[in-house]
């Protein structure tokens, strides 16, 4: 199986927005990936609902939304509503993190979680077979372009491990410095979906970046 690639849309140029993701369209990007972030939970501001829905005006691939921000249950119906097909919220925002998933998945998307560099696979333990996609984050979240953490290899393993081990089939996400040297090493490590941002968008041929992405493994 080849990896599915999640280009951020974070990284493109917002005043060709249209543009970015019609390109998107056209190349072997499995999903587009959508980075919101609120200024609280993470030490940055990207984008809401309105440009969620701009951007899926446009999508012909379905939207996998990550929501970098505190209180992410009071917004799943909105974004869900925008045209978001994978809602990813973070662990560490989620005091009632077994409920909110259930919430994601009465409204018919695919529920997801997130966790930061810090956050050990372990504390998914309980919760692991609720879950579609576990997005690992291999950077600190709220900016681009960050250097990929090494011990992210590792942390892939050993959450496949307990994946395996409750027979689930939840999908593991890898968000963060993802590029052509790392991306077949996370595929051996067990990972299924690897995020790019700045390695696709920043690049001169970002539908060829993508390709050799998709090929790497």
């Amino acid at each position: 199986m080849k990896p599915l690639i999640a280009p951020s849309i974070l990284a493109s140029d917002f005043a060709n927005l249209q543009k970015e993701v019609e390109m998107l369209n056209q190349s072997e990007a499995d999903y587009i990936h959508v980075d919101i972030m609120d200024g609280v939970f993470v030490p940055n501001i990207s984008f809401g609902i309105p440009v969620t829905e701009a951007i899926h005006k446009h999508a012909k691939k379905p939207m996998d939304v990550h929501l970098m921000i505190v209180r992410p249950e009071n917004y799943l119906e909105a974004f869900r509503k925008a045209g978001a097909e994978i809602l990813t919220v973070h662990l560490e925002a989620c005091p009632h993190l077994h409920r909110t998933l259930q919430a994601i998945k009465q409204m018919g998307a695919k529920a997801g979680v997130a966790i930061n560099p810090h956050t050990s696979v372990t504390l998914l333990a309980e919760i692991i077979e609720e879950v579609d996609l576990v997005c690992v984050m291999s950077v600190n979240p709220g900016f681009g372009g960050q250097k990929f953490i090494e011990n992210t290899y590792s942390k892939v393993s050993r959450l496949k491990d307990l994946i395996i081990s409750k027979n689930s089939k939840t999908l593991i996400e890898v968000d963060g410095g993802v590029n052509l040297t790392n991306a077949p090493l996370l595929f051996q490590a067990g990972a299924d979906v690897l995020v790019a941002g700045s390695f696709v968008f920043n690049s001169a041929d970002p539908i060829q970046i993508i390709s050799q992405l998709k090929e790497s493994v």
